[in-house]
């Protein structure tokens, strides 16, 4: 038996704008380090899944460009959606693509723009998490330990043991209120991160039981995943196998990590000053705190101030809050066109 990876890298990743748009998305961006999000993602499996089995699933205008960026990765283990419908359709086609070449595999999901901070640790639980999939014959999800009582989180709640390492999962609970959380850490809850592991046996059993949403376009893969797209009603994994199934089983990964999915998140993946700041690029402070600040080329100076996002990119500045950078998604629905994909508008 052979492990095989999916890497989900099909977000548009706007809450990092005007730095990440339509044509630049989150996953190719240095947020947390030198290098992309994504090739630290595929780099972090190896060696316990090599590039020769490792799958990226990422929308169809995207994948030219992942290829590039991937050039160790085999051209046709970039599979572009023609459409986007979820992490379940995207996932099913992943795991029929495996299938297609490995019947015994048991594939680890993972998403391409997370941050991890100990490489070693993940892939120790990536591979138990495999390992548990096939001996108990069960979906596998790591549930990470959580280091604060963060509301944006899910969080799984672990029942009776199956073995050393893995439980049955009691239950999932989304995104509670804060003293919700700290109630559910203190119990034993853990965070449920994204990333799971199957058998493409299991999967697809799976899926027949549970997931009428995805089942109904499966016969449809042997001919065209354009028809398959066409077909599948857009659905989250979490909610078409994960919340329904009833052999799922989860693993304790104990590892720092963050889905970095705000500005304000860098502060947690980046190296912070003596006062709390992040600066990225040409950019300075004096006498601020607890301020992001990136610069992808012009100088930026701050002064005097808390807890702000400042960000010059693709030609555009952004200024707001920590706290309102979280919401950048109803901004620009309200921006002009020639805004919305600044990158793009500068080299038309």
């Amino acid at each position: 038996m052979s492990y095989w990876a999916i890497v989900l890298a099909g977000g548009s990743g706007t809450r990092f704008w005007p730095l990440s748009t339509s044509d630049n998305p989150k996953q190719f961006l240095p947020l947390a380090g030198d290098r992309p999000l994504l090739v630290n993602a595929v780099d972090r499996l190896q060696p316990l899944i090599p590039p020769e089995r490792t799958l990226i699933v990422s929308a169809a205008r995207y994948a030219d460009a992942t290829r590039r960026m991937l050039p160790d990765l085999p051209p046709e283990n970039v599979l572009g959606e023609p459409r986007p419908a979820s992490t379940g359709p995207a996932l099913a086609w992943g795991t029929w693509a495996v299938q297609q070449r490995d019947p015994d595999a048991t594939i680890l999901s993972t998403h391409a723009d997370w941050w991890v901070g100990d490489a070693g640790a993940f892939r120790d639980a990536a591979k138990t998490a495999l390992e548990s999939a096939a001996r108990h014959d069960r979906l596998i999800t790591v549930g990470i330990v959580p280091m604060r009582p963060d509301v944006s989180y899910g969080y799984i709640v672990p029942g009776e043991p199956l073995d050393t390492h893995v439980r049955i999962v009691q239950r999932f609970q989304e995104k509670p209120r804060a003293e919700e959380a700290d109630r559910l850490i203190r119990s034993g809850a853990l965070w449920n991160s994204g990333l799971f592991a199957w058998t493409v046996t299991r999967f697809f059993a799976e899926t027949q039981a549970h997931a009428p949403e995805i089942a109904k376009g499966l016969p449809a893969l042997e001919e065209s995943v354009a028809g398959f797209f066409e077909t599948v009603t857009p659905i989250a994994i979490d909610v078409s196998h994960f919340e329904r199934s009833q052999r799922v089983g989860v693993v304790a990964g104990n590892f720092p990590w963050d889905d970095v999915g705000k500005w304000s998140a860098l502060a947690r993946v980046r190296p912070v000053d003596d006062e709390g700041n992040v600066l990225v690029g040409d950019a300075h402070q004096h006498d601020a705190s607890g301020c992001v600040v990136w610069s992808d080329g012009d100088p930026i100076v701050i002064d005097g101030v808390e807890d702000l996002v400042v960000v010059r990119a693709n030609g555009v500045t952004l200024v707001t809050s920590r706290e309102r950078a979280s919401h950048l998604k109803t901004l620009i629905e309200a921006l002009p066109d020639r805004l919305r994909n600044p990158g793009s508008s500068r080299s038309s």
